[in-house]
Parts: structure tokens; sequence; C-alpha cells
């Protein structure tokens, strides 16, 4: 019976020492998954190809894009607001940078990243600023169901 409650024992702690590791491991790896996500749309708008830049977001009418004090809905509204800033005749796209990336898991489907946007323009000009994501893992992999995009004042 002793030996019976001793092996028992030892395995309670054995799982409770493995587990939180293998749970660490799991996030590490889906915070790469997200980075990737992240780095794959940064590429994309060095190119300036805003179809692949959306391919990190949510293709849905649900998708929510906030930026200032404006609210865009929609896949389709996001990125027609994308191509009206950034890719119309007089707008430029110039070079996008992500830095200080925070990954937080919120459950083993979702996730909630901050981080800071700098954009390098022709003329010189950085406009930067901070933005807050929330991630859903879909089957076709992470995608941004949220985005929260604040700019910098010009004075900065």
């Amino acid at each position: 019976m002793r030996l019976t409650f001793l092996a028992f024992s030892i395995a309670a702690v054995a799982m409770f020492w493995v587990a939180p590791s293998e749970l660490a491991a799991a996030q590490t790896d889906t915070a790469s998954e997200i980075r990737i996500v992240l780095q794959s749309q940064q590429d994309a708008w060095n190119r300036h190809d805003l179809d692949a830049f959306m391919a990190g977001y949510w293709k849905s009418p649900e998708l929510t894009f906030f930026s200032g004090v404006k609210e865009q809905n929609g896949w389709q509204g996001t990125l027609d607001r994308y191509r009206a800033t950034y890719a119309s005749p007089g707008h430029e796209m110039g070079k996008l940078e992500f830095s200080g990336l925070r990954v937080e898991m919120l459950g083993s489907d979702a996730a909630f990243v901050r981080g800071a946007w700098q954009l390098t323009m022709p003329d010189g000009k950085t406009p930067h600023g901070l933005f807050t994501l929330v991630f859903r893992k879909f089957p076709e992999g992470w995608k941004i169901v949220h985005d929260h995009t604040s700019a910098a004042e010009q004075s900065e």
C-alpha cells in the first residue's frame, strides 16, 4: 500500500513539473507563429503588396480596426482604408518596421499583442505609434480579429 501511494505521489509531482515546461514551450511556439504573421505583414507592406499584407487579418465583416477616433468595420473596409491612406495617388506606403512585440496568450486559440510601428517615408519623415492586436487561431492559421493603432503626435 505504501509503495502504491509513493508511486502515485511521485507521478503526481512529476506531472506538475513537466506540464508547466510543456505549456511554456507551447506558448513559445504560438508566439513564434504570431510573430511570423506580423513579419509576413511587414515584408508585404515593404513590397507595397496590400493584398498580401491583409492576409494577416481575419477576412470577415466582423473584423474591427480602430485608428485614432475612427472605427473601421470589416476586412474589405479595412483594405479600402489602407488603399485610400497609403496606396492612392499622392500617398506613399513607405518602409514599415514593427518593434517591441509582446505576445500574451489569452487561451489556446487567442492572443493579445502589443507593439510599436514606424514608417520611413521617402521624404525622410517617420510617422510612428503603438498598436494592440487581438489574434484568434482559425483552421487556416492565426489572424488579427481586432487592431487598435495609434499614431504619435507630429511634434514628437
